[in-house]
């Protein structure tokens, strides 16, 4: 009939099941129109429309929008779910519960879907729904043997369209729709005639788990373990053959699993405590990471003394200690511990090792041995790259765009920073706040201010959430010297103060100096010369004391400061030192009458800083260095004169730009204000997963939240990004902030 048909004759067919007909073939022809699962699912104002004209009900924007979300537009799932929420005053409750155990689904699905399938059909459905996802391979593990191969079933459930979702368009891995699942697994659970035993249940979590384990699906071989409640078969997981689980990724469902075993499972199990430590270390939760070293100790003291796994422990609890060390920049117990370290770990353990070879790293960075600190970041990175130990590998790397940064490489520096942000994963960890940080400086001293505040508010946001560190005070000053910049003198001096009160109440001493160093730029531009050199003098810093000592009139003395901080840079290799000293020279040897070296001075800092693009640095100097370069220029003699003219270029176009600052009102500059405009508004469901996105959860946590699926999830991420000007999720979650989305 279909071969022979005349051409004004059409056919309609209405069916639950996929036909046996050629449809492949008519589909090559474009002689069938199909309308599937996804074209009759209703949409959000659909089913705004049904459940509130249709059906009389008067459900909220976001009610309407979390029931299609739950239902994935299931129409009659809609109609069952409105008929429950007829006539109950507690429309939250029916809301929050239902799911697919509650009994008007249940009824209809077991009536009117379950209970017409055949026995063999009940049992496969029944036994696979512990799986978040189905693959013929993984249902044929947990089935072992079945009549029928997994594969071909999972094709027949899908013609037959019983619930069951194709994930990729290979049709290799499927999902249940959440509400079928819901109420196949309260079945399972319940002892459905057709499943098993719920003693049994165990064995097919353990039989996924040795499938996953086996095929390279670490954290779902975890979960699958978790649910079991094979704490044996976890730890196992957990420490990964000398590779444990949270180093490569899975930190998460790691602590999860910690966190959810009674104390007492924990306290028998040193090698767990120490990794929970760990793990809390790599979520920037510190305050409960000594507790937990001290626990595992305490469970230590009763193994024999020299059993090779006790000493491998302790050289961990050094390894984390030493890393504890590093957040409060205590650079003797860094390396105090990371000595002790070395010396019990076993020599085999090459992932705590490589994390104890970065701390040292750090260490010699604060010591100012750069060469060692450059040496050590590059041994770290090398071998974390080699066994896959990601966390390391971003630390590391931070330290190596560090030594880049200060050796005035910044194109290297910000390929370096871009690579830590690839490897802070999405949500990022919050160390990424240090890329974001040096992306910051780097755009800072490339005069481009913008993206010097985006990188800077992004660095403050991650590093908030770090617990017991200065991190966000760092990015609290740099957002102070932009503010200067910019002319905010207001602004700046409340951003140091705030970095100062908290620096004081919480014994970071370390950054005091830079805390000084910021509070003599707001003193010297409000002309508070003797305060600004008081500062200096105390806290020896010898650039800030040479820029009082030239507000001052004193040429000479800074002339001499300079000189000998100079030399000490070149002795110890710090280019960027190095050449800070020398354009402050060069503004002394002009104060002095010396001009023509004074030429020569800042055109040499001029040949070092054009390759590396510095701009900032000349411009912070004002009015003297305009003048210095403008006679540079005019000589036209120094190969360096083209760079002069392009700076000078930039400081016309900031003094302008300060100019227009100074006039305008307050809430037309979204720089000064901190105001930002949202240019579309977001949907109360765009919210929900914004807010979902800012408590750091996955992409499939806020899928399994809020019951939509994947591919839902993630195009709300794009509206929503694309709604906040922005490309990444921190990004979102900063300008969220600043716009007040998630107060």
């Amino acid at each position: 009939m279909l071969e022979h048909m005349p051409p004004r004759l059409h056919l309609i067919i209405a069916t639950r099941e996929e036909p046996k007909l050629p449809i492949a073939r008519l589909r090559a022809r474009d002689q069938v129109t199909e309308l599937r699962i996804a074209d009759l699912r209703f949409t959000r104002s659909e089913a705004e429309h049904f459940l509130n004209k249709a059906m009389g009900l008067s459900l909220s924007p976001a009610d309407v929008a979390l029931l299609a979300d739950r239902t994935e537009g299931w129409i009659a799932g809609l109609q069952l779910a409105g008929l429950a929420l007829r006539g109950h005053s507690d429309t939250e409750h029916v809301l929050r519960t239902f799911t697919g155990s509650h009994r008007f689904v249940l009824d209809y699905l077991v009536e009117d879907v379950l209970s017409k399938l055949s026995p063999s059909v009940q049992a496969f459905l029944l036994l696979t729904c512990i799986l978040d996802r189905l693959s013929g391979p993984i249902c044929d593990a947990v089935l072992g043997t079945a009549a029928t191969p997994s594969q071909q079933m999972l094709h027949e459930l899908e013609r037959a369209n019983l619930f069951l979702l194709p994930l990729d368009d290979e049709r290799r891995w499927y999902r249940y729709h959440h509400l079928f699942g819901e109420l196949l697994r309260q079945l399972l659970y319940q002892g459905h005639p057709h499943g098993v035993d719920p003693a049994s249940i165990p064995e097919l979590h353990k039989r996924a788990s040795a499938w996953y384990e086996a095929n390279g699906f670490e954290i779902d071989a975890l979960q699958h373990a978790a649910a079991a409640q094979d704490v044996d078969l976890a730890t196992r997981l957990i420490e990964g053959n000398g590779m444990p689980l949270h180093f490569r990724g899975g930190t998460g469902p790691v602590l999860q699993w910690l966190e959810s075993q009674p104390a007492d499972v924990l306290a028998g199990r040193p090698s767990l405590l120490v990794i929970h430590a760990s793990a809390m270390l790599m979520v920037g939760r510190m305050n409960g990471v000594e507790p937990k070293l001290r626990a595992a100790e305490a469970a230590l003291e009763g193994m024999p003394t020299d059993a090779a796994n006790r000493r491998d422990l302790l050289g961990h609890i050094a390894s984390i200690r030493a890393t504890l060390a590093v957040s409060r920049h205590e650079a003797d117990t860094i390396i105090d511990q990371s000595r002790l370290a070395l010396e019990l770990l076993h020599p085999n353990n090459l992932p705590v090792r490589t994390a104890t070879t970065w701390t040292l790293g750090y260490a010699h960075h604060l010591k100012g041995d750069r060469a060692a600190a450059r040496e050590a970041y590059g041994a770290a990175i090398a071998i974390s790259e080699a066994i896959g130990h990601r966390i390391v590998l971003l630390m590391a790397t931070i330290g190596l765009g560090n030594m880049q940064e200060a050796d005035n490489q910044l194109d290297l520096a910000t390929a370096t920073y871009r690579r830590v942000l690839e490897l802070a994963g999405d949500p990022p960890v919050p160390a990424a706040c240090e890329a974001h940080h040096g992306l910051a400086r780097i755009s800072y001293e490339r005069n481009d201010l913008a993206a010097a505040l985006h990188h800077g508010e992004l660095s403050l946001h991650l590093a908030r959430q770090l617990e017991n560190t200065d991190r966000f005070v760092a990015s609290e000053l740099f957002l102070a010297r932009v503010k200067l910049a910019l002319g905010d003198l207001a602004g700046a001096s409340a951003l140091i103060d705030g970095a100062e009160l908290f620096v004081r109440r919480h014994g970071f001493s370390l950054l005091q100096p830079d805390i000084a160093a910021a509070q003599i730029q707001v003193l010297l531009r409000r002309g508070d010369l003797p305060a600004a050199a008081k500062l200096s003098v105390a806290y020896e810093l010898p650039l800030s004391c040479a820029q009082v000592q030239l507000a001052q009139g004193e040429a000479g003395a800074a002339y001499e400061t300079l000189e000998a901080w100079r030399r000490q840079a070149e002795a110890s290799g710090w280019a960027d030192e190095r050449l800070r000293a020398m354009t402050l020279q060069a503004l002394a040897l002009s104060r002095l009458g010396e001009r023509e070296q004074a030429e020569q001075q800042v055109a040499e800092a001029l040949a070092l800083a054009e390759p590396a693009g510095f701009i900032r640095l000349f411009l912070e100097e004002g009015k003297p260095m305009a003048q210095l370069l403008h006679d540079v220029t005019r000589r036209g003699t120094s190969s360096s004169a083209s760079y002069a003219n392009k700076l000078l270029s930039a400081w016309e176009t900031d003094q302008l730009e300060l100019h227009k600052h100074r006039h305008r009102q307050t809430n037309d500059s979204h720089l000064a204000s901190g105001q930002l405009v949202l240019i579309e508004l977001l949907s109360e469901r765009e919210l929900n997963v914004l807010r979902l996105i800012a408590e750091g959860l996955s992409n499939q946590a806020i899928c399994e939240r809020l019951y939509l699926a994947l591919s839902t999830v993630k195009g709300y991420n794009q509206t929503i990004f694309a709604k906040l000007q922005v490309e990444r999720r921190t990004e979102a979650v900063a300008r969220a902030r600043e716009l007040g989305l998630l107060d």
